[in-house]
């Protein structure tokens, strides 16, 4: 037997192909809480990441509240696992992140980070945009130009980055940041939670 199958046969939450609908849905409670515990995820965490209220989620957590394709879907985003993860046993082992591309604002994003609080990364491959509109956040960001040439905005500081090169900030600053020409640039992203709130425009006008 391969280390994984031991892992699955030895998991808590249980093999659902094997048992009843009903015994299925009863176990999911224990397979979410099972998920975002061993990701360190808070429930306020997922809450900020589904829209779900934490009392919905702790109900079902805790098997109060039935489990619906309508809540499960949210939270398999935010956990950017397969849907079957939640109700099926989770693999154990393999350290991979499933990239799964979206378009945010007009960029291609890739998320490289599979829990929905804490530090998260990011691959973003920018096209050229509009005019610059600074905008500010809680948290602190670290950008790393992969290819391309990054234009970054920040207060009253206007740089542009190469490949290999680096940029660290405090993004309570007013800042914003897109290709520096024509082409697309290809960044890294990282930062905490606070980095996924909503920007507040700043007014600042360049």
């Amino acid at each position: 037997m391969s280390s994984a199958a031991a892992d699955r046969d030895t998991d808590p939450t249980g093999d659902p192909a094997d048992v009843p609908l009903g015994d299925v849905l009863g176990k999911v409670g224990e397979r979410l809480r099972h998920i975002r515990t061993s990701r360190g995820a808070t429930l306020a965490d997922l809450a900020d990441a589904t829209g779900i209220s934490k009392s919905t989620l702790s109900r079902l957590e805790s098997g109060q509240r039935r489990p619906s394709l309508e809540l499960l879907l949210p939270i398999a985003r935010a956990h950017r696992v397969p849907l079957d993860e939640l109700v099926g046993a989770p693999p154990v082992g393999d350290p991979r992140v499933r990239l799964v591309p979206v378009r945010r604002h007009g960029m291609t994003v890739l998320p490289l980070t599979r829990q929905p609080g804490g530090l998260q990364a990011y691959k973003m491959i920018i096209p050229p945009r509009g005019e610059p509109d600074p905008r500010t956040h809680t948290g602190y960001e670290w950008l790393y130009v992969l290819s391309g040439r990054l234009r970054l905005i920040l207060a009253e500081h206007d740089v542009v980055l190469g490949p290999g090169e680096a940029a660290e900030f405090d993004t309570r600053l007013p800042h914003w940041f897109g290709p520096a020409g024509a082409e697309p640039v290809e960044v890294l992203s990282l930062f905490g939670k606070q980095g996924e709130q909503i920007h507040m425009r700043t007014g600042r006008k360049t």
